[in-house]
């Protein structure tokens, strides 16, 4: 097995996902995913490789892009099988992937959509467990960790629908339990962020937008630079697991 620890980022050609990259790029080798967005993914390999290596002679490949689409079982075994394959090793998985459509949360009309249950349960909760599952042979040899992306929203009822708020939090629970059952080789943590300023964020109306940073404790929202780091933080933490980090601004306390 090479030396060099490996990290598979889901949904990772943009937003908090690149980031995530940008912070892992000196010290791990990285594997990016994508969906649709090519371009993007091979816009931030090109960004990646610029960035200096604390190796001085880093196994190759030092990064690598995987289409996938994370909403399908089999598509998410591959992109593991492949990255396995590939970087020849498994030590970091951040479980990125996450679906919603904009409504009005307080509107129980909004929130009654079969449609939007279903998708939401199966990119905010199932594509996690999928991804842990297929991954916990390899996370274990190597005493790896698992952080999966949530949301404030499954922490306070909030957010841009109902279906989002209430699967948000059934991923922080899967992560809880998933935590116990893969305990004690592999560490299992979440991070919630608050309102990102992402292009996804951006959709929010100017007044919801506004309303969110009045509502934290600190006066101003999160940036995927905070999150990235705290998700590297809870990478390096030996000791952390079944945890839910809200990177917030307060705004859930």
């Amino acid at each position: 097995m090479s030396a060099q620890k490996v990290a598979l980022i889901t949904a990772s050609s943009a937003g908090l996902g690149a980031q995530i990259a940008r912070v892992f790029a000196p010290d791990f080798r990285v594997v990016i995913n994508y969906a649709s967005s090519k371009s993007k993914a091979e816009a931030l390999l090109t960004e990646l490789s610029s960035i200096p290596s604390v190796h001085p002679s880093p196994s190759t490949p030092r990064f690598h892009i995987l289409q996938a689409d994370v909403s399908s079982k089999a598509a998410v075994e591959t992109l593991v099988t492949e990255t396995i394959r590939t970087m020849g090793r498994l030590d970091v998985v951040v479980s990125n992937a996450g679906w919603t459509r904009m409504t009005n949360f307080l509107d129980i009309n909004d929130g009654v959509n079969e449609d939007d249950w279903d998708k939401c349960f199966v990119m905010n909760v199932k594509t996690h467990l999928w991804l842990a599952y297929a991954t916990k042979d390899a996370l274990s040899e190597t005493e790896g960790t698992f952080i999966s992306t949530a949301s404030v929203a499954g922490v306070k009822p909030s957010g841009s629908s109902l279906p989002y708020a209430v699967t948000k939090a059934a991923q922080i629970h899967l992560v809880k339990s998933l935590a116990v059952i893969l305990a004690p080789k592999i560490r299992v943590n979440s991070v919630s962020p608050g309102m990102l300023l992402t292009e996804w964020g951006m959709k929010f109306p100017e007044s919801k937008r506004e309303k969110a940073i009045q509502n934290t404790k600190l006066g101003r929202l999160a940036t995927v630079e905070d999150v990235a780091d705290q998700v590297r933080t809870l990478t390096l933490s030996r000791s952390v697991t079944g945890q839910n980090l809200c990177i917030d601004g307060g705004s859930s306390v």
